[in-house]
């Protein structure tokens, strides 16, 4: 079975009986908690300091409560939250969903609860990454097609070239100068371009 990798996980909760007994209980996990704090504020620095790969965060707390210090911690870079929560409201649900929360944990919280709330949070992470990844390379496919696109057309309308053609020899500059495709079209784009500002 394969060993899961040790979390380096940040604590906030304005309470430090609840801290202390979730470091107990990370620990016996085998996770490292490398920082813990009692409020929003707090959490926020903490987070730029010790770049966790998960948050445990209080829901309600004084001075910033937990949602709005994971809104301005998401800003810099998303670390995946388990948010934990006396309240069932559902206001705060809603909020957290869209601010990205993974996963919520209801106090008291149960060590039986924990490991498979962590193993989801990160789970969820995960997918959510490797889509936005996927929709980054769709992006750069779909902007990539449409500068060959106009390359093509520029290629056809200068030399009267065939599509077909005009396309083979974008291919063979891109594997001539060893360049991405992209960058030939982008290329092409820009010498008509200049040539019609003269």
């Amino acid at each position: 079975m394969e060993k899961k990798k040790s979390l380096r996980i940040i604590l906030v909760d304005d309470e430090s009986i609840i801290r202390l007994d979730l470091r107990e209980m990370l620990e016996d996990l085998g996770h490292q908690v490398v920082g813990e704090a009692s409020d929003g504020q707090a959490a926020i620095a903490i987070a730029k300091q010790f770049n966790p790969n998960l948050i445990i965060m209080d829901i309600k707390m004084p001075n910033l409560d937990g949602l709005e210090a994971l809104r301005q911690i998401n800003a810099g870079r998303r670390i995946p939250t388990i948010m934990l929560t006396a309240y069932s409201q559902p206001e705060l649900v809603e909020r957290a969903v869209e601010l990205g929360v993974f996963a919520y944990l209801v106090k008291p919280i149960k060590e039986a609860d924990l490991l498979p709330t962590l193993e989801v949070a990160l789970a969820r992470f995960e997918e959510l990454e490797t889509l936005e990844k996927e929709v980054g390379n769709l992006k750069e496919a779909l902007e990539t097609r449409k500068l060959v696109e106009r390359a093509k057309g520029i290629l056809m309308d200068q030399s009267g070239l065939t599509e077909a053609i005009a396309f083979r020899k974008i291919q063979k500059l891109s594997m001539d100068r060893r360049k991405p495709i992209k960058e030939i079209a982008e290329a092409i784009i820009l010498a008509a371009d200049m040539n019609l500002s003269r």
